[in-house]
């Protein structure tokens, strides 16, 4: 007769023998689908960020052969209570989106504004009592959109009460909060699949190890951990 407890023993190390084979499955498949979804994102931050870097490669390219356009348009005076919604009225007449900022008006009624989106900058001076509006439109070429969309984010950080206006930014936003939680998950993920190679590990000490060197090295240089 087989010994019940016999039994259990064997049934309860192949259901743990079981749960890291899933774990590793799971773990695995997170990582491959992970980073081919953020593919595309991080190919896109690659290589904007080295335009950021190397600024002489691409800035005139893209700051000397914008294209500069100043049109004259007729509005309707807006019936809005307060600036932002005045400016948001014009937006609609104009057909102009983009994320709004730098709202003026003067003591004649003048009303200025200026709309910004990645590859776009569009200056509004709008005299609703006269039913007319001058539009200035900056159109930056394929270099400047990449230059933006690695800064954009329709917000200024000297400006904390700003809030995003335009959908298409936060949704934006939301990719990017998304993109920095993939990569630490990514990354911890990555750190899983080396540790269960055994034959990998002292390699991969030492390359940790240099990575954490090289990182604190320009952390405590620029004045982080003072």
């Amino acid at each position: 007769m087989t010994d019940a407890s016999a039994v259990d023993r064997n049934e309860s190390d192949g259901a743990s023998g079981r749960r890291p084979d899933r774990l590793r499955t799971w773990n695995r498949k997170l990582h491959y689908y992970l980073g081919l979804y953020f593919l595309l994102f991080l190919w896109l931050f690659s290589v904007s960020g080295l335009l950021l870097n190397h600024s002489k490669w691409a800035m005139g390219q893209f700051w000397n052969d914008r294209k500069e356009t100043v049109a004259e348009r007729s509005i309707r005076a807006p019936n809005a209570p307060d600036d932002a919604g005045i400016a948001a009225e014009l937006m609609r007449q104009l057909a102009i989106v983009g994320e709004v900022s730098d709202l003026r008006r003067d003591s004649t009624g003048k009303f200025d504004f200026q709309v910004v989106k990645p590859g776009h900058v569009f200056r509004v001076a709008a005299e609703p009592a006269a039913g007319r509006a001058s539009v200035t439109e900056i159109e930056l070429n394929a270099w400047g959109v990449m230059d933006a969309l690695h800064k954009f984010t329709g917000v200024r950080m000297d400006r904390p009460n700003e809030q995003r206006d335009w959908l298409l930014t936060r949704l934006w936003s939301l990719a990017m909060d998304a993109l920095a939680l993939g990569l630490v998950i990514l990354v911890a993920s990555g750190l899983y699949l080396w540790w269960r190679l055994r034959q990998k590990r002292i390699g991969g000490l030492v390359a940790i190890a240099l990575g954490v060197a090289g990182c604190g090295f320009f952390i405590y240089g620029f004045g982080l951990l003072r």
